[in-house]
C-alpha cells in the first residue's frame, strides 16, 4: 500500500535536484536518480514541481 511519508525514498540527480519515489517502486539500495531504470524514474516525482521551489 502506498501512502505516508515513511513509504517515500528521497533521491537526487547529478545536478542536485530532489526526487521523491515510493519505496515499493524501486529496487535495492539506490542513491541517485541516474541509478534508476526508466520504469522506476517514471514513478518518481520532482520535488520542485510538488512544492513549487527548487529547494524547500
Amino acid at each position: 500500500m502506498k501512502g505516508g511519508y515513511e513509504s517515500l525514498v528521497w533521491l537526487r540527480d547529478k545536478d542536485g535536484k530532489e526526487y521523491a519515489c515510493y519505496l515499493d517502486d524501486i529496487r535495492g539500495d539506490i542513491r541517485t536518480k541516474e541509478e534508476l531504470t526508466d520504469e522506476e524514474r517514471a514513478s518518481c516525482l520532482d520535488v520542485s514541481q510538488i512544492v513549487g521551489t527548487e529547494r524547500w
